[in-house]
């Protein structure tokens, strides 16, 4: 057995949340998942939770289960704050989409700072941030400023502080980059946007689950995020938003909804919010995809975020270390940071026949990863779920089709 080998099967046995790959439902096909940072696996405390709902509160409860289901996104917001993203209670509720709550989160700063008539934003962040900023922008006379990162790395001082003045109402930034996974640090972030007295909206899409986070600490305004990547919620499971408590009472968020309204079941004539996070909802909550949340969430709380972002650190540097020596002398570039601090949870490597590669790594060896324009193969393990031995298998797989 080579000193390699003999490496990854001591970290295997050694790995402390090996036990919770037996808590997800076990994959038949044989396929090495390596996409965690798309849509997370299925639990069985999600599913149990699903088939629960369905079964003993549907079937049997009808409409009595309203009695509880209402507070079905109060009750996962102050899990998820308190839990994974360094939130104080009151100041988190999930419901809606990353897109909407984006959108309610925006609109909701401007409305703190009507004189002001600038936005922000990274050129290289996630289409739908930069697409509701644009069609912000276009429908309410303002400005959208787009910031040319470097893509693979974070987005430093030099390069975010030219575009800040007097003028800039709202900053939008994700806390970890879509295609190399550069992390940013969300506190520099929110001083530099709040020494021009401009409020910074973080999107969490693909640190929550991943990486430890510390709204209240670090300090950001409002915050949004989807819980189907590593928090395993189940395909379009809803999204959460973050809003610092001292700014709640002056606030007007855009979508007035019955479920935010403060006399909700009197159907009164004129619209008043309710006080504090609940003002952000909207309509009636989708009640089994909450279930499926719930179950999901559970699992990662009982793991722990710091135990996670422990073990999702050493996977990420054994895909470095592999790719150091088997990739890189075959053409592949790195295209995420080096220095684990500045990196979230998952791998990217470039190269010109990436979408060829991601596409002959399932058919001919049963990995599946994710492609991402330019020319970019996204390794994304979970560590509730990935072994090492899976990561050494999916980059190795790789290196054979290269050679190939």
């Amino acid at each position: 057995m080579s000193e390699l080998s003999q490496q990854i099967d001591r970290l295997d046995q050694e790995d402390v949340l090996a036990e919770f790959c037996a808590r997800f439902v076990p994959d038949v096909l044989g396929v090495n998942y390596l996409d965690g940072n798309s849509l997370g696996r299925l639990s069985h405390d999600a599913r149990a939770a699903i088939v629960s709902t369905i079964d003993d509160e549907w079937g049997n409860e009808l409409i009595r289960g309203w009695e509880h289901w209402t507070e079905l996104s109060s009750q996962l917001g102050e899990t998820l704050g308190s839990q994974l993203l360094g939130a104080a209670p009151g100041q988190v509720v999930v419901s809606d989409s990353t897109s909407v709550n984006l959108y309610k989160a925006i609109l909701s700063a401007l409305s703190l700072l009507p004189d002001r008539k600038v936005l922000v934003a990274d050129i290289n962040d996630f289409p739908t941030d930069r697409f509701i900023l644009e069609g912000i922008a276009a429908s309410n006379g303002l400005e959208l400023r787009l910031i040319a990162s470097s893509m693979n790395e974070p987005v430093g001082p030099d390069e975010f502080a030219p575009y800040l003045d007097d003028d800039v109402a709202v900053v939008v930034m994700s806390q970890v980059n879509y295609r190399s996974g550069a992390l940013n640090d969300l506190a520099r972030l929110a001083y530099a946007t709040h020494s021009v007295g401009a409020m910074l909206v973080a999107d969490l899409s693909h640190s929550v689950g991943a990486v430890p986070i510390a709204l209240d600490a670090d300090d950001v305004d409002f915050a949004v995020g989807c819980t189907y990547k590593y928090v395993n919620g189940g395909p379009g499971s809803p999204a959460f938003l973050y809003a610092r408590e001292r700014l709640q009472s002056e606030l007007t968020q855009p979508i007035w909804g019955w479920f935010s309204a403060a006399d909700q079941f009197q159907m009164g004539l004129r619209y008043e919010p309710v006080p504090g996070i609940g003002r952000f909802l909207v309509g009636t909550p989708p009640v089994l995809q909450l279930a499926a949340l719930k179950g999901a969430l559970g699992v990662v709380c009982d793991a722990g975020i710091e135990r996670i972002r422990q073990k999702s650190v050493i996977q990420t540097e054994l895909a470095i270390e592999l790719f150091d020596a088997h990739l890189a002398p075959q053409g592949f570039r790195l295209a995420s940071p080096r220095d684990p601090a500045k990196r979230g949870g998952h791998v990217t490597f470039e190269h010109s026949e990436a979408l060829s590669f991601s596409s002959s790594l399932f058919s001919d060896h049963r990995v599946l990863v994710d492609y991402r324009v330019p020319n970019r193969i996204r390794f994304a393990p979970s560590p509730l779920y990935t072994s090492f031995a899976q990561v050494y298998e999916g980059v190795m797989a790789l290196s054979k089709l290269a050679a190939r």
